[in-house]
């Protein structure tokens, strides 16, 4: 059976093929928590901020021209089958990174205390991965307590249909929040690998 035929094989071929890079180039022996969790923190990371990035250049320029577009499908093709999938990916996979992160911070704290604690009270040796930490934080909130409750007026995924008037608030806070994500996912970003490549240490 060809694993590329379904999402779940994808991803399985994905990570034998992570084994195999380890195994054949990566030094077995330097596997550890502290290792795996960064990768973890990486790929819903990319997911998290992939979708951000597909929501603001991609899917509302989209929306828009369909709504513009008077004798063309309209939009409720993606209102309907595209953003809700998108979304759901979306906002738990900026739990996921905030997760992960922490889990990471934890791993790389070499002293006394917690890794976390010393990120977010910028600890020396901390400060700069603190900042990408903070943003993190602000963006994660902004997903789950501006973005998602939002769409989901905008999106008509109450229970109870919102008004005209507060739909049209909606779609303003909503895309705010997720412009300010993405401005703050720049530097949250250089943060993070910057960090990791001795940046600010």
């Amino acid at each position: 059976m060809n694993p590329l035929t379904t999402r779940i094989g994808t991803f399985i071929l994905g990570l034998v093929l992570s084994g195999v890079a380890l195994f054949l180039f990566g030094g077995l022996e330097h596997i550890n928590m502290a290792n795996m969790m960064a990768w973890a923190h990486v790929i819903v990371g990319i997911t998290w901020i992939g979708l951000l990035y597909y929501f603001n250049f991609v899917q509302v320029p989209a929306v828009g021209a369909a709504l513009a577009d008077k004798e063309g499908p309209g939009a409720a093709g993606i209102n309907k089958y595209v953003a809700p999938r998108a979304l759901f990916w979306f906002r738990w996979a900026a739990l996921a990174t905030w997760i992960t992160g922490a889990g990471a911070l934890e791993n790389i704290h070499g002293g006394d205390g917690s890794g976390v604690v010393a990120a977010f009270t910028f600890a020396e040796g901390f400060a700069f991965i603190g900042l990408g930490a903070w943003l993190g934080t602000i963006m994660l909130f902004n997903v789950w307590f501006l973005i998602w409750p939002n769409q989901r007026k905008i999106l008509g995924l109450n229970e109870t249909a919102s008004s005209p008037e507060e739909i049209a608030s909606a779609k303003v806070i909503a895309l705010m929040a997720s412009r300010t994500n993405t401005a703050l996912s720049l530097p949250m970003l250089l943060t993070m690998v910057g960090y990791g490549h001795g940046l600010g240490m």
